[in-house]
């Protein structure tokens, strides 16, 4: 285990999350101070500089304490990829062919439907084409423009939507459309002999230290849409196994807890309580019992809301009440959460005067944008590093299970592998009779990959399809 071979790239990385999939050259330039083009940086001149380099790299990593995230959670998860990635995941082709098909006429019916809207024919997916539509032909108006004309993004058309159909109609032809060009006309053109789909896990690109995922990206695939969980249902086990699908339940909220040791928080976490309910009672001031389904749904929206930096104005529209309903549903929160608002100043203050934030583990992080005059770039620094400790602490985490649990099947000699991650979640793809042993392994990696101050919780399921294991 303490022999890895040493990684340039991942160590560049870990020194600078900002500088995203650094080049050789700039690497050579920033660490050496030599300036070189990609051209000029031979592998023969970069076999010379590379025992400087992991010199260089080696003592800045130490220096700054980054020493153990690089080298036992990333370095560490490169052989645990490499074999994810070989596995690949079997797909169902003749299933998806027939989905296609079913869905290439539900897009027909739907361009039928816009032209009848409309009252013509025209390019809906040109921006241009459907602005003249909007704007001038129906003489709906929003605020947003562009160097072009109005906008025709989703948010716009979200809330045009609740002024005529046809916006609505757009975001549906929209959303099919893309899903059969990204998946499913594409997916089954790249399976290998055996039926199987071989994803690239990326290390380098999220400066959170999210994986990502590529060609193809199997990490976006819709969950909460009908077409998005028909297309999970394309990816199935070898014969005689099964996909054991496990997740983090609100890691980022009980990540919040414990950075911020809330007494509120910590209590609801500690005894399994229903966090939206229990927030849902601090902001609408009434007992557990009498909080009514909508009244949930807004804590909910709030609880998540206030993890990415949520304001106002995303709120209301989300929510589809007034800023003023939203400010006060936030003031509410932030009134009962107190050291959850202490602990989101702190992160500001933090990143601010230190120049940095640190995760669980260790990682750090600097946000160079919070010293930006130009507001919209500050504020949207601001609501980064008020997310960072919690989305990249929980990115440390899944992959320190992913490194664990990899080392328990083969030292088990289990033929179970893990077959896709999709951020907070882990898909296996288990033998039937290895299931009972391989879950109580998958629940006890994920569980215990850190200590926290309340319980790390991780839900299980089982079943012959990804979309069946939910």
């Amino acid at each position: 285990m303490a022999n890895r071979p040493f990684d340039l790239e991942l160590a560049a990385f870990t020194l600078d999350p900002n500088d995203r999939e650094p080049s050789m050259s700039r690497i050579v330039a920033k660490y050496l101070d030599i300036e070189l083009s990609e051209e000029e940086l031979t592998p023969a001149l970069l076999a010379t500089l590379a025992g400087k380099l992991e010199e260089v790299l080696t003592k800045e990593l130490k220096d700054k304490g980054l020493w153990t995230v690089y080298h036992d959670t990333e370095l560490a998860l490169v052989p645990v990829l490499a074999r994810i990635e070989s596995a690949g995941v079997q797909l169902d082709v003749a299933y998806l062919k027939t989905l296609s098909t079913k869905l290439h006429a539900e897009l027909l019916t739907l361009e039928e439907e816009i032209y009848g809207l409309s009252g013509e024919r025209f390019n809906i997916q040109s921006p241009k084409q459907l602005q003249t539509i909007l704007f001038e032909k129906l003489g709906l108006t929003t605020g947003k423009k562009t160097k072009t004309g109005h906008s025709t993004n989703v948010q716009v058309l979200t809330e045009l939507a609740n002024h005529h159909p046809l916006p609505g109609k757009i975001l549906e032809y929209r959303h099919l459309a893309k899903l059969l060009s990204t998946y499913i006309d594409t997916l089954p053109k790249q399976v290998d002999s055996k039926g199987r789909v071989h994803t690239t896990y990326n290390q380098t690109i999220a400066s959170t230290g999210r994986l990502s995922s590529t060609d193809p990206n199997l990490q976006n695939i819709p969950i909460r849409t009908d077409i998005g969980r028909k297309i999970r249902q394309a990816f199935i086990p070898m014969e005689g196994c099964v996909f054991l699908a496990a997740d983090y339940s609100q890691i980022e909220l009980r990540l919040l807890a414990h950075f911020s040791k809330d007494p509120n928080l910590l209590e609801a976490f500690r005894t399994n309580e229903d966090i939206h309910t229990r927030t849902a009672t601090l902001i609408f001031d009434k007992a557990a019992d009498l909080v009514t389904p909508d009244e949930r749904r807004i804590a909910k929206t709030v609880n998540f809301g206030v993890v990415y930096g949520m304001g106002p104005f995303k709120l209301a529209t989300d929510l589809h009440i007034s800023m003023k309903e939203a400010k006060s549903f936030i003031d509410a929160y932030f009134a009962r959460y107190a050291e959850v608002s202490a602990l989101m100043q702190s992160f500001e203050t933090t990143a601010r005067d230190e120049g940095y934030l640190t995760t669980i583990l260790g990682r750090k992080k600097t946000f160079p944008g919070l010293s930006s005059k130009n507001r919209v770039v500050y504020e949207a620094t601001k609501r980064e590093a008020m997310n960072y400790p919690l989305q990249s602490s929980a990115a440390d985490i899944i992959k320190r299970a992913m490194i664990t649990l990899d080392e328990a099947l083969r030292e088990g000699r289990y033929t179970s592998r893990i077959v896709l991650q999709v951020h907070d979640e882990l898909v296996l793809e288990v033998p039937r009779a290895e299931t009972e042993a391989v879950t109580h392994l998958v629940v006890e990696h994920m569980q215990n990959a850190v200590q926290l101050e309340v319980p790390l919780t991780v839900s299980v399921g089982i079943g012959d399809s990804w979309m069946a294991a939910h």
